[in-house]
């Protein structure tokens, strides 16, 4: 009998997201104060500025870390004028500085936000056979990207639900679906409560 070379891999970030995780409230003028550099869970998350005010209409924060797959990547995330939550879209495993075009009026705090990803094996060539998905409260999608997610292309996505702990269980025939720059695993909190991945 032939051994297998199929792995597994299982994905359960379940952190709620955090507004203040990153940076705590204060009001930079150029570079903040870290309060942490990656995200409870181990995963990748988009990042969020809250504002405390409204007088800092169009200030920017330059967020500066790296992907999923641990190259450098930036994003520019930009305040309105009313006291709120602006969520960024780029998923960073890590955040190394956050930089502020001019200081604040009021306090700001950088957090994490719902969007979560999660490389299966770097950014390596894989084979996905299979995966067992389950459904947190809230229906969605479980996206399968090819490559990181702000350059890659999705191959296919799951739904779940919405109903908690509903388990969608999928076998992919043949040699499986072939992701030739990475897998990598796109879900927003609640949709997916743990997702295992098969893949060889």
């Amino acid at each position: 009998m032939g051994l297998s070379d199929v792995q597994a891999l299982t994905i359960n970030d379940e952190n709620a997201a955090d507004p203040d995780r990153l940076v705590t409230a204060a009001r930079p003028d150029t570079s903040a104060t870290m309060a942490a550099t990656t995200f409870a869970g181990g995963a990748a998350r988009n990042v969020t500025v809250t504002t405390a005010g409204t007088g800092d209409n169009a200030k920017t924060c330059t967020i500066t870390g790296t992907d999923v797959f641990g190259d450098a990547m930036t994003e520019v995330i930009t305040s309105t004028s009313s006291a709120e939550a602006v969520a960024g879209t780029k998923l960073f495993l890590t955040v190394t500085a956050v930089e502020c075009s001019a200081q604040y009026a009021a306090n700001i705090t950088v957090g994490s936000g719902t969007l979560c990803a999660q490389a299966v094996n770097g950014d390596n060539r894989v084979r996905l056979k299979g995966m067992s998905i389950t459904s947190g409260g809230t229906a969605g999608d479980v996206e399968f990207i090819n490559g990181a997610p702000e350059d890659g292309t999705t191959l296919f996505k799951s739904r779940t639900i919405g109903t908690a702990n509903t388990v969608i269980d999928r076998t992919i025939p043949s040699e499986g679906v072939l992701f030739n720059n990475g897998l990598v695993i796109k879900y927003t909190l609640d949709v997916a409560d743990m997702i295992t991945i098969f893949h060889a």
